[in-house]
């Protein structure tokens, strides 16, 4: 339509230019309520993504104690058994640490040559918190022998033969590697505490060894 013309435009023409008019705000709308939908949906996408939340790291803790006396206790073995494992050696102050430990049932167990401990052992749980004081006392162990003696071989023999065992009537073993030529045998390697069965068998020039003897019985304090 030219402005500038003059004409009078007829009724039907403006319905018809009214009509596109409003045709085309609806096609507008209609968009824009689409855009807007798609909007919403990409941001309700993104705002659960932010929200998503993670686990937080697993408090771990620590068992420690010290070893007495310092001069016992120091270098000694302390294993941990239990949830988890490992072993650490008392420092100079008869001290260890055992660390980054998650909650769980524990058991420390010191350990030295020549030392007995009291307790021998002890029980550990760990749920929110250190646990310290896990203490033990450290003692030197007395040193043990059991000295045997038999009566000579009725027999020509050149030497006996000594078996020990930890079972009344055996398993035995040889204790010495080559025979003992007189009536006598002192056993040094015994531990505190054990029971041990002693029998003895008599060797002639060509190695034959006679039966066992009685066995007897030696029981370390």
């Amino acid at each position: 339509m030219d402005v500038n013309s003059g004409r009078k435009i007829n009724r039907p023409e403006l319905d018809t230019i009214s009509h596109f008019f409003n045709l085309g705000k609806t096609l507008a709308l209609v968009l824009f309520g689409m855009l807007l939908a798609v909007g919403l949906a990409g941001g309700c996408s993104g705002t659960v993504g932010s929200t998503q939340g993670t686990n937080p790291p697993q408090q771990t803790h620590s068992i420690s104690g010290t070893l007495t006396p310092a001069a016992d206790g120091s270098g000694a073995t302390v294993t941990l058994s239990g949830a988890s494992t490992g072993t650490q050696t008392a420092d100079s102050s008869g001290n260890y640490t055992f660390t980054g430990l998650a909650p769980g049932n524990y058991a420390i167990t010191p350990s030295k040559a020549g030392f007995a401990f009291n307790p021998t052992s002890q029980s550990v749980t760990l749920s929110n918190a250190d646990v310290t004081a896990v203490n033990f006392t450290a003692a030197a162990q007395q040193a043990h022998t059991a000295t045997l003696s038999w009566v000579a071989s009725t027999s020509v023999v050149t030497g006996y033969y000594v078996y020990r065992g930890t079972v009344d009537g055996g398993p035995y073993i040889l204790l010495n590697s080559s025979p003992v030529t007189g009536l006598t045998y002192t056993d040094t390697t015994v531990q505190t505490g054990q029971t041990y069965y002693y029998v003895t068998t008599s060797v002639d020039s060509n190695g034959n060894q006679s039966s066992f003897s009685n066995q007897v019985q030696a029981i370390i304090p």
